[in-house]
């Protein structure tokens, strides 16, 4: 199925699909999202100021919650006039949401609410409710985003991604049908080891996708193991990372195994697609016609300037509305505008998950996603993990190309003892694999300290 069955699908299947037979709104919230993409960003920060009014309104007549933290703070809506007065409303925390789940519901959504759970990655799954409308918008921003590295509806697409399994036969068969009309292939990315990297690769091969979407941990796997073997695959027009940031060092890998550019892409199971790359590259846009993302206060002593923490309102989720939703991951701003002529803003990079930040005894804070950086000349370290319990000790992880002998492993530990400074216990163990989170996701950092 080529371009034939992209146009066939894009103009009658889709739509038969999402407006008739499904009930949604999906296209119809494509085309306002693509219109508004294009706004001067005054006009973007007018309308979503006016989405993020008429929803905090909304909050304090429905949502019991709200209105009573609010109240308590003596604060109404009235009183909230710049994005400065916003800023000064308490942050919802996955404590709070598990805590306030019922008082968390709009009254008048209460029993029309559909449902998902997070994977709980960080030892905080949690359940929220969300609305139709929001769900059709989440996934109209998801095309609008992708599109932007050449990802459309019908276009011939492989996912390295978590593939279900334990479906009944029907749901199987309907799972099956529904990847089929939608023209992906679907590879488990869980089944991933060093011993079945011949398979994937034979099935892109035989798949020949023109976009490969997967976990970026997998992708650079499958890529050194290409690499290493000298082994050339069909090359796609793009490649999308997801779940995980994508680093330079990383992007480099990618390209050169499979011949095309990598974008990098920054989601949230609450509210799935945040942030993407558009041609450019230079910067991630925010989508801040759909949804009101902040970057919190800088992280003390934090080895980017302005590295927050991203807080999030879903503007369009008023069923189960998270108003400045701390997400627990950190980004640092963008410091300068992107040329493609987007009104969306730009986040510079997503830095990894604030609870997965490295602690130093003499107060700095370093986001797991710096340590990948002072490993990339180390070629023959394949994997690593650094797991921190206290302030004076880390247990450090290596999957080795060849042997790790004493040289080498002295080597890597006078490069972390650089990095955290004096008094720090580095305790270097060589094993076989490094498994992935229970969500498909590779953690290189792993904190358990408490938050200081």
């Amino acid at each position: 199925m080529g371009i034939g069955y992209e146009k066939l699908f894009r103009r009658v299947l889709f739509p038969l699909y999402d407006q008739v037979l499904a009930g949604r709104g999906t296209l119809g919230f494509l085309a306002e999202y693509e219109h508004s993409q294009w706004l001067p960003p005054e006009r973007l920060e007018a309308l979503r100021w006016d989405k993020l009014k008429r929803l905090l309104e909304h909050c304090w007549r429905e949502v019991p919650y709200y209105r009573q933290r609010w109240s308590e703070l003596g604060i109404t809506p009235d009183a909230i006039a710049t994005p400065a007065d916003f800023a000064r409303l308490p942050v919802l925390t996955k404590h709070d949401i598990r805590t306030h789940f019922e008082a968390l519901k709009a009254d008048s959504w209460r029993d029309k609410l559909l449902y998902k759970s997070t994977s709980g990655s960080t030892g905080e799954p949690f359940r929220f409710g969300y609305t139709r409308e929001s769900n059709d918008r989440r996934s109209a921003v998801m095309w609008r985003s992708y599109g932007w590295a050449g990802s459309r509806p019908g276009r011939r697409t492989l996912y390295l991604w978590a593939v279900p399994s334990g479906l009944r036969p029907l749901q199987a068969l309907k799972q099956r049908l529904y990847n089929r009309a939608y023209n992906r292939l679907m590879l488990d990315s869980f089944t991933m080891r060093e011993d079945t990297m011949a398979e994937y690769a034979a099935a892109i091969d035989a798949w020949r996708p023109e976009i490969i979407v997967g976990y970026v941990g997998p992708l650079v796997r499958l890529a050194q193991w290409l690499l290493a073997q000298g082994r050339r695959i069909h090359a796609p027009a793009a490649i999308l990372g997801a779940a995980e940031s994508l680093h330079d060092f990383q992007r480099e890998v990618i390209e050169r195994a499979f011949g095309c550019p990598a974008f990098n892409t920054y989601g949230c199971r609450e509210f799935m697609l945040i942030a993407s790359e558009c041609e450019q590259r230079t910067g991630l846009h925010v989508n801040a016609d759909h949804l009101y993302v902040e970057i919190g206060s800088p992280l003390p002593s934090a080895t980017d300037a302005g590295t927050g923490e991203i807080i999030v309102t879903d503007l369009h989720n008023y069923g189960m509305p998270f108003i400045r939703y701390a997400t627990g991951d950190l980004a640092t701003p963008a410091t300068a505008p992107c040329s493609c002529g987007r009104g969306l803003p730009l986040v510079g990079k997503v830095e990894g998950r604030k609870l997965d930040a490295i602690r130093t005894r003499d107060g700095r804070i370093l986001p797991g996603e710096y340590f990948p950086y002072i490993f990339n000349d180390m070629k023959w370290v394949k994997r690593f993990r650094i797991v921190q319990r206290s302030l004076q000790a880390v247990d450090l992880l290596l999957v080795v190309d060849g042997q790790a002998d004493a040289a080498r492993l002295d080597a890597v530990r006078a490069l972390v003892a650089r990095t955290l400074g004096d008094g720090i216990d580095i305790r270097i163990q060589v094993v076989d694999d490094i498994p992935v989170a229970a969500n498909g996701k590779f953690r290189v950092t792993i904190s358990e300290l408490s938050e200081p």
